[in-house]
């Protein structure tokens, strides 16, 4: 009788010919992914192939079940994973409760669970919120923790490292923000673990660089969405999005200009076209052997940063704030040298990626107690970090990421009473930047 087993990664399968098998000499065994573990269950079924299944050896689980009262459109993605086979992708708005659609699947496989995520701080709050609705000790693996329960969670970096060791330990595997996972590396925890079951959790389902063509194989395809728009209102507070275009100073449009020139002269004379991102991505690789698209490059860069600081800008968000006072209110900002550039001008606290975890946990209980009404941060609240409720954001500068942008939205939209929150985007008026909102806001 065959008889299937876990090694570092593989599934190890005697002398049959699973898909996707090599055949490994040193083992003396076909090999394949743990990735492809079920479909290597489901070819000896079809095939009729007498086996033992000594893949999996999960930790000792007692009944998993959830203190929550899930919402209708949470029942509703769960099914779809249901009917997907217990693999897929659910893509929900920031806000309205990817995290219990976790906590549901969990209940409903009722098998130890490994979920991954992106940062520490969501680690830590992943473990809150399931030691508090499953009532029981969960495990962690990142952060200096490397301890397993039933439940268990791990950031991307560790989940990676320890795929050999974990990878055959959790039947359900929960990649949340699983947009990160198509990134080089992090696809390996994918392939190396041998879970039946996945379920990816995001807002933002595509990636700029078109690496989300590799969720399907990794974990399943996208199963159910529901997009900001149609949740507004009723799930979610209602909002609007304001534009507010400011004029370059006489001095940033003379600098402006020559930066952009350079930078099309360069296009022009080598005749090179950017219609996509691979195109930029391959200008880029060029800059590495051409002094010349080096030198376009940093003119583009200057051009834009022009315009994405541009002092204008100061001065429309002072107007801005001026009028929205005692409103709780998020400024986001491209650049770190921005942000404290605005806390110092305007005397309000920042958040950056520099910034000790202790005095940011300081800095956000505060704007949750009201303690403080505005707060500046660049990229580093966009994910990851549970945001106190705020009714204003206001983007000085950004890129064109879909993904940032609703993100960023989505900090703004947790459901309060009587609650109407806005969006502000200050632009630089006949600029590169325009272009910029204009992607960004097709996530809409």
């Amino acid at each position: 009788m065959l008889t299937l087993r876990y090694h570092r990664g593989t599934v190890l399968s005697g002398d049959v010919h699973l898909p996707h098998s090599v055949w490994d000499r040193s083992l003396g065994s076909y090999k394949t992914l743990g990735l492809y573990y079920l479909e290597a269950l489901d070819y000896l079924k079809v095939s009729a192939i007498q086996f033992k299944d000594e893949v999996m050896d999960p930790p000792p689980c007692t009944f998993l079940r959830a203190n929550i009262i899930p919402r209708g459109y949470q029942i509703e993605a769960l099914d779809a994973w249901e009917q997907a086979g217990r693999r897929g992708i659910v893509v929900m708005p920031t806000g309205s409760g990817k995290t219990h659609v976790g906590m549901l699947a969990i209940e409903e496989v009722n098998q130890p669970a490994l979920i991954v995520v992106p940062t520490i701080d969501l680690m830590d709050q992943w473990r809150r919120r399931l030691a508090s609705s499953f009532s029981i000790d969960v495990g962690e693996y990142g952060g200096g923790e490397n301890r397993i329960a039933p439940l268990t969670v791990a950031t991307y970096d560790s989940a990676y490292l320890r795929a050999e060791e974990l990878g055959n330990l959790f039947p359900l595997l929960i990649f949340d923000e699983v947009h990160h996972l198509p990134s080089p590396g992090y696809s390996q925890i994918a392939e190396l673990f041998a879970s039946p079951h996945r379920l990816g959790l995001t807002a933002t389902y595509e990636r700029e660089d078109g690496l989300h063509r590799e969720l399907p194989r990794l974990v399943g395809g996208k199963v159910y969405e529901r997009r900001v728009g149609e949740m507004a209102g009723d799930h979610l507070a209602p909002f609007s999005i304001e534009k507010v275009y400011v004029d370059l100073t006489p001095e940033e449009e003379e600098e402006y200009r020559r930066n952009t020139s350079t930078f099309r002269e360069y296009l022009a004379r080598r005749g090179i076209t950017l219609r996509s991102p691979e195109d930029f991505q391959r200008l880029i690789m060029r800059s590495g052997r051409d002094p010349e698209a080096r030198e376009a490059l940093l003119a583009r860069n200057r051009a834009m940063g022009i315009a994405l600081n541009s002092s204008s800008k100061i001065d429309a968000l002072r107007e801005v704030v001026s009028d929205t006072l005692g409103e709780r209110t998020l400024i986001f900002t491209q650049h770190n040298q921005l942000v404290y550039r605005l806390s110092k001008e305007f005397l309000i606290p920042a958040i950056t990626h520099k910034t000790p975890k202790e005095e940011r946990a300081e800095i956000l209980n505060a704007f949750r107690e009201g303690r403080y009404k505005v707060l500046v941060t660049s990229k580093v609240l966009d994910e990851g970090i549970d945001v106190p409720d705020a009714s204003l954001g206001i983007i000085l500068s950004g890129t064109g990421s879909k993904r940032e942008f609703v993100q960023r939205l989505g900090r703004l939209l947790r459901k309060v009473e009587g609650k109407e929150a806005r969006l502000i985007e200050i632009i630089s008026r006949s600029t590169a930047e325009t272009r910029v909102s204009y992607r960004r806001r097709g996530a809409l």
